[in-house]
């Protein structure tokens, strides 16, 4: 793998410049950093006031990326987020007006908080990267990463995303409340007086270039066929209504792919699939009813998973 190291830096690059703005969450900025490098987009569902927004501005500011930020609201339409034609008088013709997914990077606040017909509008853009406006169809620019929150507290207004809407993002993170200690240090405003310091540590060309090494790295036979065991264990699990979809397994192997990478190597081992898939298929499954009534957690259900299959030697 050619230049990894040099790639590698400028990776690492993105994580301090964040690290600057979100204090002690280390690992959940990492997730997302793998996220991203693995071409996927991110849900954090967490409560109002953790950092969510910061986050998203932080990557966005770290990596140069040209940023759209929209606060989903009942009124917002799909074409807000796809873009629309108007007739031009002067012209004599219709012209696209662009819409906000036009960007690098869409942070979408409270996307539970908008129509059903607007969420679909934003994840079709998710999985087919372009839009179609009146038959024309547009590619939205590259590279492209949706970092979309939710409020999982306070259901009035809201709209919850199906489980074939919550299929189309790569990871599902919550940040979480903050350490006594990192909580004394964002009162005293070292987050809100950071966020102007942080500086580009990556260009588009070479954050692509990124995208690309990390897609070729080498997965071995036995690493597809324990993702694929895993797969079919919530398929047929006693605990589940709904196993991992295939494209599950996918981002489970890009996530993997994406560790693999900041831990180094060129090649993915079973540690990298352990580190990563419990952000990558929570939000897969859904418990049944006698799971809920025995008080039993998508996360116990994935550990009584990895505990029957045996781990490959790669």
């Amino acid at each position: 793998m050619e230049n990894l190291e040099g790639y590698l830096l400028k990776a690492n690059g993105i994580f301090d410049e964040v690290k600057k703005v979100v204090l002690g969450k280390d690992e959940i900025i990492s997730k997302v950093l793998m996220a991203i490098l693995a071409k996927g987009h991110i849900l954090i569902d967490d409560i109002p006031g953790v950092g969510k927004t910061t986050m998203a501005m932080a990557f966005a500011e770290a990596m140069g990326l040209k940023e759209n930020r929209i606060q989903f609201t009942p009124d917002v339409l799909p074409a807000d987020v796809t873009g629309f034609s108007m007739y031009n008088r002067e012209m004599n013709k219709f012209e696209y007006k662009p819409g906000i997914v036009m960007c690098n990077l869409l942070l979408g606040d409270e996307i539970n908080r908008t129509s059903p017909k607007t969420q679909s509008a934003l994840l079709q853009v998710m999985e087919e990267g372009s839009v179609t406006v009146d038959g024309i169809t547009r590619s939205v620019p590259k590279p492209f990463t949706v970092i979309a929150t939710q409020n999982p507290t306070g259901s009035v207004g809201t709209q919850k995303l199906p489980e074939s809407q919550l299929d189309r993002f790569m990871i599902k993170i919550t940040i979480g409340y903050p350490e006594l200690s990192d909580e004394v240090a964002i009162m005293k405003g070292k987050q809100f007086t950071s966020i102007k310091t942080i500086q580009k540590a990556i260009t588009e060309s070479e954050l692509i270039e990124i995208q690309e090494i990390v897609r070729n790295i080498f997965v071995d036979d036995s690493i597809y066929e324990y993702i694929a065991k895993i797969a079919e264990s919530t398929r047929d699990n006693p605990d589940l209504q709904l196993g991992m979809s295939p494209r599950g397994s996918i981002y489970l192997v890009s996530m993997a792919k994406a560790n693999a990478f900041l831990s180094g190597r060129n090649y993915v081992l079973s540690s990298d699939i352990h580190n990563v898939i419990f952000d990558t298929i929570e939000h897969r499954i859904l418990l049944n009813s006698h799971a809920k009534l025995n008080n039993i957690t998508e996360k116990r259900v994935i550990i009584n998973i990895l505990n029957t299959i045996p781990v490959p030697k790669v």
